[in-house]
């Protein structure tokens, strides 16, 4: 049986992970074939491929997961999402040019952004950022531009700064190579007000030398991304995938290194238990939570 994987767009650090997971699992007990798939919307894509029954499994941002339960704006209804396994904390980080002057998060008021496609993802973390001190988009120029678009106004100088994606991601790491960059700091006390205020996010750290702008570590906000099913999935099929991610953590890891941290956060698991593995009220299903009870998570 083919096990279909939706994640997002070409390029996209879900489609690398998704590729991942085809690549591994099988050696962990999930045997495949897996069919790895564009999803142009990612995460809002995905959950109305799962609820249309187009695809097994699907990569979302855990501050969607939510919304498409209760069936809140952009989705028209209820989709009865399961959760399968946490995937990463990815950092959400603005990049602006080195000399830029644009050094703090409350540099950016005035300045031409990169917020991504207009209703993506991206532009929601942009909204969602802004809104935890109380502003609007407005604060900034937004534009409304993809990844690739967005480093390629930077380097011209086009617009001011950009919100990027988790790294690595090729186009991070391409711009990086080639324009001298700066990586968007939050205080101490700003970043942890933003932490408190959003339940979805975490704190990442960005390692030093993983960019060449990244001359220290860098803490940022980072959201939790996750691996959603149907609650119609069947229970086996689930298990077996739920237990291979879990021990093909560090496996992972190693191919995709967007994995990292993958393992700790199933060692949180043991002491935050739903926090952690059932975000924003998307429970668990019941395959995972077999799997994960047999494990010894506390589910």
């Amino acid at each position: 049986m083919i096990t279909r994987i939706g994640t997002a767009e070409p390029e996209s650090t879900f489609l690398t992970q998704g590729e991942a997971l085809a690549a591994i699992l099988p050696a962990h007990g999930a045997p495949g074939p897996y069919d790895v798939l564009i999803s142009p919307a990612a995460s809002i894509d995905n959950a109305n491929r799962l609820d249309r029954g187009e695809i097994d499994l699907g990569f979302m941002a855990a501050n969607w997961i939510g919304r498409a339960k209760r069936g809140d704006k952009p989705f028209t209804a209820p989709i009865d999402l399961r959760m399968v396994a946490p995937m990463n904390v990815g950092p959400l980080f603005f990049i602006a040019r080195a000399g830029s002057g644009i050094e703090t998060f409350d540099d950016l008021a005035g300045k031409r952004v990169a917020v991504g496609p207009a209703g993506s993802g991206m532009t929601q973390h942009a909204h969602t950022m802004l809104a935890a001190f109380g502003k609007t988009i407005d604060h900034v120029r937004p534009a409304y531009l993809s990844f690739a678009d967005g480093a390629k106004a930077l380097a011209a100088g086009e617009i001011d700064a950009q919100l990027q994606c988790p790294i690595p991601n090729k186009v991070m790491t391409a711009l990086d190579a080639d324009v001298p960059l700066t990586i968007v700091r939050f205080p101490p006390a700003q970043l942890d007000a933003m932490l408190a205020k959003v339940s979805f996010y975490r704190r990442a750290i960005m390692r030093k030398g993983a960019l060449r702008a990244l001359t220290v570590d860098v803490p940022q906000p980072g959201v939790l991304n996750v691996l959603v099913c149907h609650a119609r999935a069947e229970e086996s099929r689930i298990a077996t995938i739920a237990k291979a991610v879990r021990s093909g953590a560090k496996d992972l890891a190693r191919h995709n290194a967007l994995f990292d941290g993958l393992d700790e956060l199933f060692a949180t698991a043991r002491t935050e238990g739903a926090k952690l593995l059932e975000p924003d009220g998307v429970k668990l299903h019941e395959g995972a939570r077999a799997a994960y009870a047999a494990g010894g998570l506390p589910v």
